[in-house]
């Protein structure tokens, strides 16, 4: 057994995200407001607080409102308000028609809303959280749970720093520490590894729908000040996924002479062959996509996977010790592809339980009361609202399903007496290669569109190389004797980071990994059709590190 250090807090919480950040906050502001003193860490996996966030991001600052009533005199990073906000059906390659505003589902509407830098936001939240008293360790990955003799969650261990590949201790080896807490807090973001174990560990999504997931692939530009829009948000359905896939595209305009380009690819999709990179690629070419970025620079490029089932598929959120949260969970409503304000909200709530537990000299084991007090608050009627929004669309497709969303979320604000469900997981939806055709993918330009490797240089990602890899296969024979010949290994082409190669040696099939290469986005550990693939974390700091994203 390794010798490590323990730490004692009355909450840990692991993520530097919007959810993590705003329970921190929260449960100190209830602190001082109290005068009691309750000692929170938190614990972020990327370099920086920030490093890891990507998101596309128009925001809804209700919950930031709630939480910072005078965030604008604090000066939170939400410059650029939306002005036009646009809908395009884009019906091929070149072909395109705007729907008119009364067209669009009211939850898609952005009046009011902000175009943000979800990390830069992160970087505010924890200056605040900092402000309040709040620990916050960057490049300190999660790497373990950790239990009492009661099997109750008693904190986190953190990775090791300085093991080698085979897992013996380099020079300057470090173990991770134990960090203990009366109650730990989860908000991993979409498909956290520890979440996972949590939801299997306690059965939190006994009786749920799956969860669904889509990727999401996004690009920062600078423009010439000619053909800079602060404000305007686009977004487009169809082209070029109408047949193949669901999902949409989005383009926004920040401050600074900066637009944001991205793809979602709904991870349900059927035919091995598909590239969600290659897809956002011909994208780009659209010309109502194209005109923003003529005379344009592109300075970064990220992707994420985003848990999208909405009600159906939130598990209970409480467990013996803590709470999961925000996308760890899957609190994104789908209706208004928004999960900022909704991971802030349940990261409040969150804090508001456990400060209110901390009070009892006996506090509870399990939080439970969390998981109604969710459900009565705006959020849990925002997530019922929109319960039918994803699983209509998988159920009817984008054209029926969006008709059938516009009726519902216009006249009956969500309240159709019907509930759609889709139990089928996202894996399980890929089919056999020799049911399809491999789509016809251009070489990139190298203006417009761009090779996966000069992108991957973009997202600065780097890992430690002397490691574990953190790309676990539970069987490695499985990509080569069974997906390869099902599938044609589609790891080759979901990963949007080139990380799976099968290469030829010695007229032998190998698959190999490149680890360094992953930008953390979790996708293979969504789609791989086997699930063989288990997705841990590598050594804190590891990993993309986004500057603006």
């Amino acid at each position: 057994m390794t010798d490590r250090e323990v730490m004692e807090f009355d909450v840990v919480i692991v993520g530097g995200g919007p959810a993590g950040l705003s329970a921190a906050c929260r449960i100190m502001q209830q602190a001082k407001a109290a005068e009691k003193e309750i000692s929170v860490c938190l614990v972020e996996k990327g370099s920086e607080i920030g490093a890891h966030i990507l998101s596309g991001a128009v925001v809804d600052q209700k919950a930031l409102a709630e939480l910072f009533p005078d965030w604008q005199a604090l000066g939170a990073p939400l410059h650029t308000k939306v002005n036009q906000d646009e809908l395009h059906w884009l019906s091929s390659d070149s072909a395109s028609k705007q729907l008119s505003h009364w067209m669009v589902p009211k939850t898609l509407h952005n009046d009011g809303n902000y175009i943000i830098s979800l990390g830069n936001l992160c970087r505010w939240l924890a200056e605040q959280a900092e402000a309040l008293g709040v620990e916050v360790f960057p490049s300190f990955s999660a790497a373990h749970l950790a239990y009492d003799d009661d099997g109750k969650v008693e904190g986190i261990v953190t990775g090791d720093m300085g093991r080698a590949e085979d897992g013996s201790e380099k020079d300057g080896f470090m173990p991770g520490m134990l960090l203990k807490a009366k109650y730990t807090i989860f908000a991993e973001g979409c498909r956290g590894h520890l979440g996972k174990e949590l939801m299997a560990r306690f059965e939190l999504d006994k009786n749920k729908a799956p969860q669904h997931y889509g990727l999401g692939i996004k690009e920062l530009w600078d423009v010439p000040e000619s053909q800079s829009k602060p404000g305007t948000v686009i977004h487009t359905a169809g082209w070029p996924l109408s047949d193949e896939a669901g999902g949409g595209g989005f383009l926004y305009h920040l401050e600074n002479n900066q637009v944001v380009v991205g793809l979602i690819v709904d991870l349900n999709y059927k035919n091995p062959y598909l590239s969600p990179y290659e897809e956002f690629q011909k994208y780009k070419h659209h010309p109502i996509i194209a005109e923003h970025l003529k005379g344009a620079k592109r300075v970064s490029y990220g992707a994420r996977a985003i848990a999208k089932g909405g009600w159906a598929s939130l598990p209970k959120m409480s467990f013996p010790g803590g709470l999961v949260i925000g996308c760890d969970a899957g609190t994104l409503n789908p209706a208004k592809i928004k999960g900022t304000h909704t991971a802030m909200k349940s990261g409040m709530l969150a804090a508001e339980s456990i400060f209110e537990a901390l009070q009892s000299a006996t506090p509870a084991a399990e939080l439970q009361a969390f998981n109604d007090l969710l459900t009565d608050s705006w959020l849990g009627k925002e997530l019922q609202q929109a319960r039918n929004f994803v699983p209509v669309m998988h159920k009817l497709g984008t054209f029926w399903g969006g008709a059938y969303n516009w009726l519902d979320q216009n006249f009956f604000a969500g309240g159709l007496p019907f509930t759609f469900n889709d139990m089928t997981p996202d894996y399980a939806c890929m089919e056999l290669a020799e049911k399809h055709v491999a789509p016809e993918y251009k070489k990139p330009d190298g203006l417009l569109s761009f090779d996966k490797l000069s992108s991957v240089f973009l997202s600065n990602t780097n890992h430690e190389e002397n490691q574990p890899c953190h790309l676990q296969l539970k069987d490695a024979a499985v990509p080569i004797n069974s997906n390869l010949p099902k599938y044609s290994e589609p790891a080759q082409r979901y990963c949007p980071a080139g990380v799976y190669e099968v290469v030829e040696s010695n007229n032998e099939s190998i698959f190999q990994i490149n680890s360094q290469n992953c930008i953390h986005c979790k996708t293979c550990d969504i789609k791989d059709p086997a699930q063989n693939i288990t997705w841990v974390t590598p050594e804190g700091a590891g990993g993309p590190n986004y500057p603006n994203m």
